[in-house]
């Protein structure tokens, strides 16, 4: 008994730092890439604007995509690590 939860206690303290991660990630992205280093990104042109501005607008969507897959990848494998996998 006290075995699986030291089992559950680990499997979601890797769950909430993958958590964590990816929002680390998010954040960065979004805010700041698009925001905080905009200005520092103005002179990068890329798609015919500069990188700041395309972070605002598609960079930061297709870094939540990515994050979704990456986290399900992991989930998943976390899954088959702590024997909970389908």
């Amino acid at each position: 008994m006290a075995d699986d939860k030291t089992n559950a206690a680990e499997y979601w303290k890797a769950n909430v730092r993958l958590i964590f991660g990816c929002l680390a990630v998010w954040a960065f992205v979004s805010y700041g890439c698009a925001i905080l280093f905009r200005p520092l990104l103005a002179g990068i042109p890329v798609g015919g604007t500069d990188l700041g501005f395309w972070f605002a607008q598609q960079g930061s969507i297709l870094t939540f995509i990515v994050l979704i897959f990456f986290y399900s990848w992991k989930m998943n494998k976390l899954d088959q690590k702590f024997g909970l996998g389908e």
